[in-house]
């Protein structure tokens, strides 16, 4: 015991009396070293939106599963400013994840799917178990695939997510049956909606996965949202337009208002059931539009 400690108990009443003092300060200090730590991390998750064990349930986060609760499913909207009509050609097709299991591919494709897009990762630390079987499944029986990420801006950096998706199934080459890689950047299934970030801040994140992802395999990722999402998270931001091709997210009778610089959408998600497994979308061209896409 240091003379410190000792003079802090010292005084008048029993040696006993004395002991309990003692006992509880040292008490108190050892609760301060063990749990102020913990406690500053929470205070710091709930100014984040993060917190221990963020990524909960991956597996149900695919692209377009927070939609339906935000925006509906099915509502029409209604002619606005920078709200586009399809080309007349428009090629189906479908995204699936880990929520969809093993995929019968040769029934999809029979069905008229011309392409498909398969969940790979989330954040740093989840990969689609049923990746490989889906992924070349769709391939093999002559589909044209891509991968997508799951972002959550909050638990680390775009360039930080964007190595990790390469790495894990989201690289591209230009063979002509692999399309540029997708980041999924939607409402936030734990939490805030913009993951706690400012619109600039999440400009810059976005950019940072874009960038990296374009170092790295020579395209620009496509980048899947909601016009509300994009609108209310970056501001409707319009220095994508340049780079990234636009996944429209809308299940309604038409895609809707853009976002910021897009004249057209490259993909139309439409509805989040339907023929294929999955979630249903449109190539906004035909088959050959498709392919010069893969093709870089």
């Amino acid at each position: 015991m240091s003379h410190g400690v000792f003079s802090v108990v010292h005084g008048n009443g029993s040696a006993r009396t004395r002991l309990a003092v003692l006992a509880g300060l040292i008490v108190s200090l050892l609760t301060l070293a063990f749990t102020a730590p913990g406690a500053a991390h929470a205070a710091t998750a709930a100014g984040t939106g993060t917190s221990a064990g963020h990524l909960t349930h991956p597996e149900l986060d695919w692209m377009g599963s927070t939609v339906a609760a935000h925006e509906g499913s099915s509502a029409h909207g209604s002619a606005a400013s920078g709200t586009v009509s399809p080309m007349v050609t428009q090629t189906p097709g479908m995204d699936v994840s880990a929520y969809q299991g093993s995929v019968n591919w040769a029934t999809a494709w029979a069905n008229g799917g011309k392409f498909a897009y398969i969940k790979a990762t989330e954040s740093t630390s989840y990969t689609n178990p049923d990746f490989a079987q889906q992924y070349n499944g769709s391939y093999n029986v002559g589909m044209i695939r891509g991968s997508y990420h799951f972002a959550t801006p909050d638990t680390s950096g775009g360039a930080t997510q964007a190595d990790y998706f390469i790495a894990h199934g989201g690289g591209w080459s230009a063979d002509g049956k692999t399309l540029p890689g997708a980041l999924d950047i939607e409402y936030n299934p734990y939490g805030a909606t913009c993951y706690g970030l400012s619109q600039a801040s999440m400009v810059s994140w976005i950019h940072a996965f874009a960038n990296e992802y374009h170092a790295k395999e020579g395209v620009y990722p496509v980048i899947y949202s909601t016009y509300d999402w994009w609108s209310t998270c970056t501001g409707n931001n319009s220095g994508f337009a340049t780079t990234s091709p636009f996944w429209i997210a809308k299940y309604s009778s038409s895609a809707g208002t853009l976002p910021g610089g897009y004249g057209f959408y490259t993909f139309w998600q439409y509805a989040d059931s339907g023929t294929f497994p999955g979630d249903q979308d449109y190539f906004n061209g035909p088959i050959s539009g498709l392919q010069a896409l893969a093709n870089g």
